[in-house]
């Protein structure tokens, strides 16, 4: 039978656990409990645990009314759509509480089309910079400047004229 799969908020307490979950993935540049500690001050992360077992996380921060997704990884094994449906679902949630438009993701410069289609399969696309509204567009040129695409999702209908 298989486990449950539990998807939370992750606390400072977890950031060995953390950091042991991505040094699995990426062993080639090894993080330690201490810089993942440093940075729960910038990013809040999403945990996917099945038992004591993390298999899923998502790092991410909002800014100008847009979620910034920083970090994302699934463990390998574990039905990758299912999961990242349920993750990006509870952030999406939790961003839509902070009032949050969109979501913009930051793919390597290169992305493959296999990376391009997961995303799209979880309802994003891609646009031009250049015809994002003003605040997402500064956020994805404070990002990365060079940027004259990106990945994002609508979360909001209705968007923000005026300060809240």
């Amino acid at each position: 039978m298989a486990m449950k799969i539990e998807i939370r908020k992750a606390r400072l307490s977890d950031a060995g656990m953390i950091a042991n979950f991505v040094n699995s993935a990426r062993p080639e540049r090894l993080l330690t409990q201490m810089e993942v500690a440093e940075r729960f001050g910038q990013v809040g992360f999403l945990l996917a645990q099945e038992g004591d077992r993390i298999v899923g996380l998502i790092g991410w921060r909002v800014e100008n009314l847009v979620i910034c997704v920083t970090d994302f990884l699934i463990a390998p094994g574990i039905d990758r759509m299912a999961l990242g449906r349920a993750l990006v679902s509870a952030m999406e949630k939790e961003g839509e509480l902070l009032q949050a438009e969109a979501v913009i993701l930051f793919l390597p410069a290169q992305p493959s089309q296999a990376l391009l289609d997961y995303w799209r399969g979880l309802g994003y696309a891609q646009k031009k910079v250049t015809e994002l509204p003003k605040p997402w567009r500064e956020t994805a040129l404070e990002w990365n400047p060079l940027a004259t695409e990106v990945t994002v999702r609508q979360i909001r209908e209705e968007l923000v004229r005026r300060p809240i």
